[in-house]
């Protein structure tokens, strides 16, 4: 894991079509804004891990499907 210090109006890089740019830091919150092209998903973890869930039960319960009467 890369750990980098950024102040707010910073940025940072990612590749040659993403910059993460932080925008505002209160307290222990901070807010950053991400730059990227529409074709990159960004989502936040516990997001990403429920969509990540949800695609299991389905694929889950699409193999069980073809058993079922018609």
């Amino acid at each position: 894991m890369l750990i980098l210090s950024r102040r707010v109006n910073e940025k940072i890089v990612i590749g040659d079509d993403i910059v993460i740019s932080v925008v505002e830091v209160r307290g222990d919150l901070v807010k950053i804004g991400i730059e990227a092209p529409k074709k990159v998903k960004v989502y936040r973890q516990e997001v990403y891990d429920a969509i990540r869930v949800e695609n299991t039960a389905a694929v889950a319960g699409a193999v069980a499907l073809p058993d079922l009467p018609l």
